[in-house]
Formats: C-alpha cells, sequence, structure tokens
C-alpha cells in the first residue's frame, strides 16, 4: 500500500480550515483553466477537464467559477494567466525525497519561495534529475468501498490496464498509468462501479519509513511549501505505519 496515499487520506481531514479551503478553491480554478487551455474547453472531450471540474464541485467551488475558469482557458472569455508548469527537486528531513509540482506565471518568484520554505525547514534543494527518477506518474481511480470487495474492483478493471488495487480504509484505489485512467473509468462504469474521484499522482518506487517525531517535521515542511500559492502539490517518498498515522490522525 502507498504510503503516500495513506498520508493524502489523513492530511486530507485536517485541511478544513476556511484559509486552506481558500487556497484549495485557488487551485483547483488553476487546474481547470490550464487543462482547458491544453486539451479545450469541451468536458466530453478533454478526460482531464471532465476531472478537474468533478474535483471542483466535489469541494464546494462554486459553479460560476467553475464556468469562468473553463472559458479564460479555452479562450472564450479573456483573463487566463500564462500559466506554467514548474517541478522542483529536493530532500526533507531524513533524506526524504520530494518532488514539489508548481503552476505559476511568476518562475522566478515560485522558485524563491520554494526555497526559503525548504531551507527553513530542514530540507534541501536538488539538482534536476537528482530525486525525479525515483518516481513515475500515475493515475489514480478512487471508489468507495460500500459493499465492494477488492476482487469486485479488481475483475472490473483488469482488462483496462490497472497495475494495482489498494485498500484505503473506506475506499479503493485503482493505479495505473496515466493514459488508461480513461479506461478504467469506463471498466468501473460497466461494472457498475461509481468513480468517486479521479487524478494523477507521483509514486516512489523506493521508500522510506518515518516514525511519528519525524513524520511531522516532513508534514511541517510540507504545509510551509503549500502556503505558496504557486506550489500546486508536494509528493515524497515517505511511508507511514498505520500505526504512526493513527498516532498522527490523533493529534
Amino acid at each position: 500500500m502507498s504510503g503516500h496515499s495513506k498520508w493524502a487520506t489523513t492530511k486530507h481531514k485536517k485541511a478544513a480550515n476556511d484559509a486552506k479551503r481558500g487556497k484549495e478553491f485557488a487551485k483547483l480554478i488553476k487546474n481547470i483553466e490550464v487543462a482547458a487551455r491544453t486539451g479545450g474547453g469541451d468536458p466530453a472531450a478533454n478526460p482531464t477537464l471532465d476531472d478537474m471540474i468533478k474535483k471542483a464541485k466535489k469541494a464546494s467551488v462554486p459553479n460560476d467559477n467553475i464556468e469562468r475558469a473553463r472559458k479564460r482557458g479555452s479562450g472564450e472569455e479573456a483573463g487566463g494567466a500564462d500559466w506554467q508548469s514548474v517541478m522542483y527537486e529536493g530532500y526533507g528531513p531524513n533524506g526524504v525525497a520530494m518532488l514539489i509540482e508548481c503552476l505559476t506565471d511568476n518562475r522566478n518568484r515560485a522558485a524563491s519561495e520554494v526555497r526559503t520554505a525548504m531551507s527553513k525547514n530542514g530540507g534541501s534543494m536538488a539538482e534536476s534529475g537528482a530525486v525525479s527518477y525515483l518516481f513515475s506518474r500515475k493515475g489514480v481511480v478512487l471508489v468507495n468501498k460500500g459493499e465492494l470487495s477488492e476482487d469486485d474492483v479488481l475483475l472490473a478493471v483488469l482488462d483496462a490496464g490497472a497495475e494495482e488495487v489498494n485498500d484505503l480504509g473506506e475506499k479503493f484505489e485503482v493505479v495505473c498509468v496515466p493514459s488508461d485512467s480513461t479506461a478504467v473509468k469506463e471498466g468501473l462504469k460497466e461494472a457498475g462501479i461509481e468513480v468517486e474521484d479521479a487524478e494523477q499522482d507521483y509514486r516512489a518506487s523506493v521508500e522510506v519509513t518515518l516514525e511519528a517525531a519525524d513524520a511531522r517535521r516532513i508534514f511541517k515542511l510540507i504545509d510551509a511549501l503549500e502556503d505558496s500559492d504557486d506550489v500546486q502539490n508536494v509528493y515524497s517518498n515517505m511511508n507511514l505505519s498505520d500505526e504512526v498515522l493513527a498516532e498522527l490522525s490523533a493529534e
């Protein structure tokens, strides 16, 4: 089971305060704009845009904001920013490998903010390629567990290119190469299984198992990085045991 996924599930429950919510809205809107610019403004013909719109709606982003972002991205409406995707690499405390994915209209500002957050919280920047070779881009499709067994999900997605099915407690996640995400979602739909969420992620081939005290230091660093409006996602190769996760969740 991927430590990152378990961590993301835990982290999500803590992101409820208003400041976090505002930042989350901004990131989701930015994703819609970029998806529409990259693949066109029709969600039916652009699976990435479709996923981003569904994710934004699930997070209660107002429909008006979603529609304006889609139009800005597709050029139907003026005012879209020139968002550029930049990936920074680095190490957190305990040598944890980190990928910091930014979507920015000012690369210098993004680099400065990432560097500052890293240096103030026990991290260090790395050369391009020093960390990224440990990670692979994956498609991740989530379904609510309900009455489903792991075998039910596996049977639905096996022929669609799924690499693994992981039990995340209340949900199952299906991991595949990004280009198979649409086929995986179709396979689930045909089996009568409703897709809860779909996204792309980076998964590490080698993980570092951390105790609670060290995990707290990584979380502090990730929080500092995510305070930057330019930072969209932070990926790491830390792995947390169920015991450590339970301890952190109780705080």
